[in-house]
Order: C-alpha cells, then structure tokens, then sequence
C-alpha cells in the first residue's frame, strides 16, 4: 500500500519547509483584507508562517521585514494601516 504524500509549505519568513498542517496560513481575501486563517480553508491568496519563536517574535514585525515578505507573497501592496491592523491581530493571537 503507498504511503499518503504528506504536503509540504514553506514559511515566508525563515524559508523551511514544513508539513501544511504545522503552518499558520496568512491570506490575502478578495476585498483585499489580511486574514490570519487557523482552518487553512480560508478563500484567497494565502500564504503560510511556521511556528518556530524566531519566525513569531514581534521583533520580526519592528524590522520591516515582515511587511516586505507579506506583500511579495501575497502579491500586493499593503498600506501602513492595513499591515498595522495585521499585525495587531496578529499579537492578540498570540497572546502579547
């Protein structure tokens, strides 16, 4: 009996591949909202964090890293309100 194909995600921030089901997804929706996605069945454009501290952290977020990242992989640009709004989601989530 073949073994399923389990799928694999790179994380968009420290570029490791990972099991689809260990990811966070990010995704950009059609009326162009970012939307953090537990389920990974969110429609639109996503794109996937892993769960390492090092790709977490909200230092990530004060370097400017992290908006450049999100807008080429969500192939968009992301205004300084929407990506504030992002990123306070973001921390809610995880409980900073």
């Amino acid at each position: 009996m073949k073994q399923k194909k389990i799928p694999l995600r790179k994380c968009i921030v420290c570029q490791g591949m990972f099991p689809k089901k260990e990811l966070i997804r990010v995704v950009r929706t059609p009326e162009e909202e970012i939307v953090i996605d537990l389920t990974g069945k969110a429609a639109g454009r996503g794109t996937y964090v892993c769960r390492q501290d090092s790709c977490l952290k909200p230092d990530a977020f004060a370097s400017g890293k992290w908006k450049k990242v999100l807008e080429r992989a969500l192939n968009m640009s992301i205004t300084q309100e929407k990506y504030d709004a992002f990123r306070e989601k973001w921390l809610e989530m995880m409980g900073q």
